[in-house]
């Protein structure tokens, strides 16, 4: 969407206010009223009314006078809540201490990235051995207000040379920049309107990079599904970059990714339709005016290429193995029949890196890790010992390097950096941080409740130590539950400040995560998508029953599919949770896949497209689409960012609009949209501060605090 300008309010005031909405700690709210448009739909013969389709325009004047209005009552109802203030100082104290990336070579130098505290972009420093850090590129200094962010760095084999994407206002569309690095100065034209790319070079002489043709109309809303790999060359303008593969309409893929390998053999291509499943592709890059050697023509796994011994590749893939293999194959021949397992599969997930000639298999054990080193012939070298049970990611590096590092956090550890020797396995810490949080006060502990369905679900619940079970905690039950992607333990400062409030954290490890590989993942799909949903309001059930909390008490969040999460819950079941807070969710179900990349998303949902049966299910569940008149929901704060290009922010705007008109009852129904922010990814500190200052504060005042549960156990109501 358009940058937000205050005065705009004046421009097109379509909005009215209405006082049916009453609120019984401040002065009624007095929300906007929506305008409806009579506009439908019709899927298989059956018409579907969508009044507030004109939200969906993030260029117009009247969809920006919307946002104004929509901001400010929401603004007015936050910053009459008493602690608001308290909670942001809170945040902001413990936020401000040193953190730090793990340490990597390039060249001569050694890089890694570090952030003195409360600085809106983390700055990226480099050191030879011997001297002191200098900084190196500081993202900081690209905006004034910290809405820069970088997206990543590639250098060239030699370490000389740098390029690096960033993105402003924290759209997915990036521009790349490359720089000297003796003299840290640019030294060609930015590479534009690149989206959804790896940076990969071959040797010192240019990179491959993938992208989309602008699209007509918005770029932060109109679709984008014919992805495009480009080979630039340094010295040259972009546009004489080479396209290497897509864009031709008989095979149109959404995502292709490339990189050359460590020794500057093979390009390697994994052409996407959806978010899984892929084909491979390798080229010979010795031999110039060779084709690509298709290694898979289907999109029916997830394999990659993690590594090659000459001829001789290694693939991890979940071909016939649902929770992941390494096999080998010569890449004169390298079909699925000519495979050779090097580390068969097992009960656990694998995902795997390599590093100074070993692979490293890490494994997923109940969402805890497990690493072990393996040559690449398939034996075993060690069980890694880590520091504790909790997320250890890391183990990679180059072919040639015999040190290497890795990061250990859980849900109450801050994440430390741990130095390992490859050759004798010795592990040693390198960094920790100091941080006013004394990790002791707290513990986590895994329990494995029951779904609906009879499924075992496992869930980490973490608090101060000494809590009783009374059903009066401020819990926080968050989900995501999608798209294979795992929750495993990790420390939030944000969670830390909840907790310290005496709040509880419960995270489910919920069907259509990748937790348990790709069965897990599969049962939470399109018409098993209910599968997640029982799964979370299972979890919130177990929690209430077991009186860590009770309705009273309750908070439901999520984003992106946690956003969809959220919206399905708490319109199935809006009597479970006392809060709710959808974050930049997918929440219109029927045209998600119309906007950007949404189509890709078809593997996790389907689409109204695919069959009756679909369009019903999805109509089923979709939020937008669920909200009733006259039903009493949850106090609802929803959050977006008006440069969200991945999960636009019409989602939530229609949302909004269907509760504020719809609910019945005294709970606040409220819409946040950050300005120059996104999905996520790249938000300045400063306003990563401020949303949670406005997330725990609206959900404790909802709860019934009038100060924060650290300081007294009064409530306003009772």
């Amino acid at each position: 969407m358009t940058k937000i300008h205050l005065y705009s309010l004046s421009l097109f005031f379509l909005i009215a206010c209405k006082n049916d909405v009453q609120q019984t700690k401040f002065t009624p709210l007095n929300y906007p009223t929506t305008k409806t448009v009579d506009t439908v739909n019709t899927y298989f013969g059956v018409n579907v009314k969508d009044p507030y389709r004109w939200l969906e325009d993030d260029r117009s004047k009247e969809t920006e006078a919307w946002v104004v209005a929509q901001n400010q009552v929401t603004y007015n109802y936050l910053d009459q809540i008493p602690f608001r203030v308290a909670l942001k100082d809170r945040l902001s104290k413990l936020w401000n201490f040193e953190k730090r990336s793990a340490p990597f070579k390039e060249g001569d130098y050694t890089y890694f990235s570090k952030n003195d505290g409360l600085q809106n972009q983390d700055v990226y420093y480099r050191t030879k051995e011997g001297s002191e850090p200098e900084v190196f590129l500081d993202p900081n200094t690209l905006s004034t207000d910290g809405t820069v962010s970088l997206d990543a760095l590639s250098f060239s084999k030699n370490g000389e040379i740098l390029a690096y994407s960033i993105s402003e206002g924290g759209s997915d569309w990036r521009k790349i920049l490359v720089m000297d690095t003796k003299t840290k100065k640019i030294t060609e034209d930015t590479i534009t309107d690149v989206k959804f790319t790896r940076i990969s070079w071959y040797k010192n002489e240019g990179f491959y990079y993938s992208s989309y043709d602008k699209p007509n109309g918005s770029e932060l809303s109109a679709k984008t599904d014919q992805h495009k790999v480009y080979y630039h060359k340094l010295g040259t303008s972009q546009k004489d970059d080479v396209l290497i593969y897509g864009g031709t309409p008989e095979e149109k893929h959404r995502y292709i990714y490339a990189f050359v390998s460590e020794d500057d053999r093979f390009l390697i291509l994994t052409p996407k339709i959806s978010t899984s499943g892929n084909k491979l592709l390798i080229k010979d890059l010795n031999k110039p005016d060779s084709n690509f050697t298709t290694i898979l023509d289907h999109a029916n796994s997830d394999t990659s290429v993690l590594s090659n011994d000459g001829n001789k590749l290694f693939l991890v893939t979940n071909l016939n193995a649902p929770n992941k293999k390494i096999v080998s194959v010569d890449a004169s021949n390298p079909t699925p029949e000519h495979w050779v397992d090097v580390l068969p599969e097992t009960e656990y997930v694998l995902t795997a890196t390599k590093g100074g000639g070993y692979i490293f298999a890490h494994y997923m054990v109940d969402a805890l890790s497990k690493v072990m080193q393996y040559n690449y012939d398939g034996t075993l070298v060690r069980d890694i010992q880590l520091p504790g049970l909790g997320t250890a990611s890391g183990f990679g590096t180059k072919k040639d390097e015999k040190i290497d590092y890795f990061n250990f956090t859980n849900y109450k550890t801050p994440t430390s950096i741990y130095t390992f020797n490859m050759d004798t396995g010795e592990v040693s810490l390198n960094w920790q941080p100091d941080i006013a949080f004394n990790s002791d006060e707290y513990e986590s502990n895994q329990i494995f409740y029951t779904s609906k369905d009879g499924t075992k679900v496992p869930m980490l619940i973490t608090h101060k130590k000494g809590v009783a079970l009374n059903g009066k905690n401020p819990t926080i039950l968050y989900g995501y539950g999608g798209f294979n992607v795992s929750l495993t333990p990790t420390f939030s400062i944000a969670n830390a400040v909840w907790m310290e409030q005496g709040g509880i954290l419960a995270i489910p490890n919920l069907r259509g995560g990748g937790e348990y590989g790709k069965k897990w993942h599969d049962a939470g799909t399109k018409m098993q998508k209910q599968n997640v949903f029982d799964d979370f309001i299972a979890a919130g059930e177990y929690l209430i029953k077991n009186k860590y909390t009770s309705h009273d008490y309750l908070a439901i969040r999520g984003g992106s599919n946690g956003g969809l999460l959220v919206g399905a819950v708490m319109t199935q079941r809006p009597d479970l949770a006392k809060v709710a807070l959808p974050a930049v969710g997918v929440l219109d179900m029927l045209r998600y896949h119309t906007f950007t990349a949404g189509a890709g998303w078809a593997y996790d949902y389907g689409t109204v497209d695919d069959s009756k049966a679909m369009f019903d299910y999805l109509k089923g569940y979709s939020p937008v689409h669920n909200v009733k008149s006259g039903v009493d929901y949850p106090a609802t704060l929803i959050t977006t960012g008006d440069h969200d290009d991945r999960v636009v922010p019409a989602h939530s705007f229609k949302f909004a609009a269907e509760l504020q008109s719809k609910h019945n009852g005294n709970n606040p129904t409220l819409i946040r949209i950050e300005t120059d922010a996104g999905h996520g990814a790249g938000t300045p500190v400063s306003k990563i501060i401020d949303l949670y200052a406005d997330i725990f504060g609206f959900t404790l005042y909802n709860m019934g605090y009038e100060v924060l549960p650290s300081k007294t156990d009064k409530k306003l109501n009772g």
